[in-house]
């Protein structure tokens, strides 16, 4: 793996380069995490205490390792392997997982996809070696003990001459197999079964199963596998956005024919860009309804790439180019008019809103819903335009909606009340130092409490429609009642009619 090295090492000939060593603390000492080839020649060996390798060759070159560092270009690899298949997984702090069922034809054959990935990340600076297999543990074992491909039904005759490490056993494990005289993984394979899991466990049965291929091993990719995808690799790198959205039209057409088939339009779509020296970039959009029509996929895009062309770095280009459906939905087709419809026009207010937040972000556009509640802070939410029910629009419930004013305040605010008998309306109140005179009142509408939510106000409510006499309109309400041991009811306002 690829890590950060000293000034020595960087700038010295290779022949002048120090053996390099990187050392990480365990148990209070520091060991050798990873060398390189120079440092492996003088017998030096991970979990080594530095101390004595140092001791040993005094110059040796010592940088501190990084995990997370070390976690990030792991994953970064393992996105540049997603041009090879979706289904990649992490194995451990070095290792990547590739399912390449049904994918390797696209490449000339495995041999072939083999020989590409190989290439590739040799030009991109990195040491690796990869085995094929048709079980995740054989090929694990190839990888790491460079055996050749291992064709299916090949796995025992292959593993056989292998140590213990090749059936990716613990330590603990292996020690206590070396013990009693079993070496290699020939000796496991013919060896009773029954006294073998009674002394060290199913473990070790489960793992020489899954290398045989005789119990199923899955493989959980890092990255959501998209339903539908269309990719072109690119005989010459592109670096200009104007291609990529020309592309990205390109692809969506493709897509269109198989969203058809399902009966389906695209809720969430993403455009994967892999550079040719290893980096990918992903940009992803959303829309408020589904779509595949791709007119309007590449103006999502446009808007999209117009926002973030300044953290697009292209580099040397881009080679591959792929769309992926990553959230659908059931679209259905309706009548249009002779005129045309939103959908032929492309500008209608969902249209709008998509291109608005794929340039401005996700919480650009905002539209207030109903929710299920009967008091006036909560019966109303705003959410992304995307998340209102059904695609921009607010359900509507069973009932007619209750009068309310078009301007509701977030705290209601206290006013002064001057009432001709207790529980009737105002006959004039002081609010915001201005004193109004109501010509006409309509109510009570009494709201009680929501007991059952936790922190909930506990007083009931009685609201009043108000019109003062210069013809303005409020929404005022008492709370509490007169008479009761408590203070006395306190008024407020909390809305402005038109």
């Amino acid at each position: 793996m690829r890590q950060r090295l000293g000034r020595s090492w960087r700038s010295g000939p290779r022949k002048s380069r120090p053996p390099l060593v990187f050392s990480h603390r365990e148990n209070n000492t520091q060991r050798i995490a990873a060398l390189d080839e120079q440092a492996e020649a003088l017998r030096l060996k991970r979990g080594m205490g530095l101390a004595d390798a140092r001791a040993m060759h005094p110059a040796i070159e010592v940088e501190e390792a990084d995990p997370a560092a070390d976690r990030r270009l792991l994953e970064s690899l393992a996105d540049w392997c997603d041009r090879y298949t979706p289904l990649v997984a992490l194995d451990g702090p070095d290792g990547l997982f590739l399912d390449i069922t049904g994918c390797a034809h696209l490449f000339g054959g495995e041999k072939a996809m083999l020989d590409d990935l190989l290439a590739r990340l040799f030009h991109q600076g990195f040491a690796v070696r990869a085995g094929l297999a048709s079980t995740p543990g054989a090929a694990w074992a190839a990888a790491r003990f460079s055996l050749p491909p291992i064709a299916p039904g090949n796995e025992a005759d292959k593993l056989a001459p292998l140590p213990l490490a090749a059936l990716r056993l613990p330590l603990e494990t292996r020690s206590g197999l070396e013990s009693v005289g079993l070496r290699t993984a020939g000796v496991i394979m013919t060896a009773p079964r029954a006294p073998l899991a009674r002394r060290f466990g199913k473990q070790l049965l489960i793992r020489l199963d899954q290398a045989l291929g005789r119990i199923d091993e899955a493989i959980s990719p890092r990255l959501p596998v998209a339903a539908l995808s269309a990719e072109r690799h690119l005989p010459e790198p592109i670096t200009l956005v104007e291609y990529i959205e020309e592309l990205a039209f390109i692809l969506a057409t493709t897509l269109k024919t198989d969203l058809e088939r399902r009966g389906e339009g695209a809720r969430a779509l993403e455009l994967a860009l892999f550079r040719v020296d290893g980096d990918v970039r992903r940009i992803a959009v959303g829309t408020s309804r589904p779509i595949r029509e791709p007119r309007l996929v590449r103006r999502l895009f446009h808007e999209r790439l117009a926002a973030a062309e300044a953290s697009i770095d292209a580099g040397y280009g881009f080679d591959l180019i792929r769309l992926s459906v990553l959230q659908s939905a059931n679209l259905e087709i309706a009548q249009a008019d002779l005129g045309g419809t939103e959908d032929e026009e492309g500008e209608g207010l969902a249209v709008f809103a998509d291109r608005v937040r794929a340039r401005l972000g996700h919480e650009a556009v905002l539209q207030p819903v109903l929710v299920e509640s009967h008091n006036p802070e909560r019966a109303g939410v705003v959410v992304p335009f995307s998340d209102a029910a059904p695609w921009g629009k607010a359900a509507r419930g069973p009932y007619a909606p209750l009068e309310r004013p078009i301007r509701l305040f977030s705290y209601p605010e206290p006013v002064e009340v001057m009432a001709e008998i207790p529980e009737g309306p105002p006959a004039r109140f002081r609010w915001r130092r201005a004193l109004h005179h109501v010509a006409r009142a309509e109510g009570p509408e009494r709201i009680a409490p929501e007991w059952w939510r936790e922190g909930a106000d506990a007083a009931t409510r009685d609201y009043f429609r108000v019109e003062d006499v210069d013809g303005r309109r409020y929404w005022l309400y008492r709370q509490g009642f007169y008479g009761e041991k408590q203070a006395l009811p306190r008024w407020y306002m909390h809305g402005i009619f038109a």
